[in-house]
């Protein structure tokens, strides 16, 4: 299908990419803790049919440069922003802390009627960098809503990586070390998914170092399975934090991180995803 990438005239920096002629899927691709614009995954999605917008929400003029009480109004101006283009069904997918605002949004936007969350946590977490007064500390939420702070979980700063010989790090037990040690937060910043009326896919690799996705994604599918309201997983045993669809480019190594997974089973995982994903988003195969 053939795609035409236009000006971006909104708020933010970003791109909107479209299929020639009207597209009645409008999707919004948020990216991770990386702040890019993904326009890799706008364009593939673009050919499957979708007016696809992808943001920068963080890190760019005005906004908080790192993941700190980034205000959800963000991504519900973006929403705007697809309705106004005249599309009949608006999606959000996104990766890892991208997946965590596309799961926050589609709670308090009830126009969100798909959620792709690849890599998701199941709850609120503090802050990743600075906010816009340049402090990263004391910990604060990732995110705002009407001006509040959402509820969060602290990082527990005992804890220190089990890589003696430094990086890259596998960050996954400090996740799973700052829930235990702040149990009531932790319960306090569980994303309601379970109110939002949207269709859910969950897409997670049993390998994932960066933090526990696919328990994650499972405490999601219980939280709307309580409440009668579905949800899929695609998992995979192998794959780690980055699962690659169909078409993409390879994730780049990262000297600073381990991600899990290996470049073969995180595509694995992603070409099984992606039929659920077109599926959900209501594009074409």
């Amino acid at each position: 299908m053939e795609i035409v990438e236009e000006p971006f005239a909104g708020p933010y920096e970003g791109v909107m990419i479209s299929p020639r002629g009207d597209g009645e899927v409008g999707v919004l691709v948020l990216a991770g803790s990386s702040g890019r614009i993904d326009v890799e995954r706008a364009r593939l999605l673009a050919r499957h049919g979708a007016v696809a917008l992808s943001i920068r929400w963080f890190g760019g003029p005005g906004q908080p440069p790192g993941i700190c009480e980034v205000s959800l109004e963000t991504f519900v101006t973006a929403v705007d922003l697809l309705v106004d283009a005249g599309v009949r069904r608006v999606g959000v997918v996104g990766l890892s802390k991208g997946a965590e605002a596309a799961l926050l949004t589609a709670g308090v936007d009830p126009r969100v009627d798909a959620v792709v969350a690849l890599s998701p946590t199941s709850m609120v977490w503090a802050n990743v960098g600075p906010g816009l007064d340049g402090r990263t500390h004391p910990y604060r939420s990732s995110w705002t809503w009407r001006g509040e702070p959402v509820p969060f979980v602290p990082y527990d700063d005992t804890w220190s990586p089990a890589e003696p010989e430094g990086p890259p790090t596998a960050c996954r037990a400090l996740y799973e070390s700052s829930r235990a040690r702040f149990p009531r937060a932790a319960e306090a910043a569980a994303i309601p998914i379970e109110r939002a009326d949207c269709e859910l896919l969950l897409v997670a690799g049993a390998d994932d170092q960066m933090w526990p996705s696919l328990p994650y994604a499972e405490e999601l599918a219980a939280r709307r399975l309580a409440v009668g309201r579905p949800a899929r997983i695609v998992s995979s045993r192998d794959a780690g934090h980055r699962p690659r669809l169909p078409g993409e480019s390879p994730s780049p190594e990262s000297a600073k991180y381990l991600y899990g997974g290996s470049a073969n089973a995180d595509a694995a995982l992603g070409t099984v995803a992606w039929p659920h994903i077109l599926q959900t988003l209501q594009l074409t195969p």
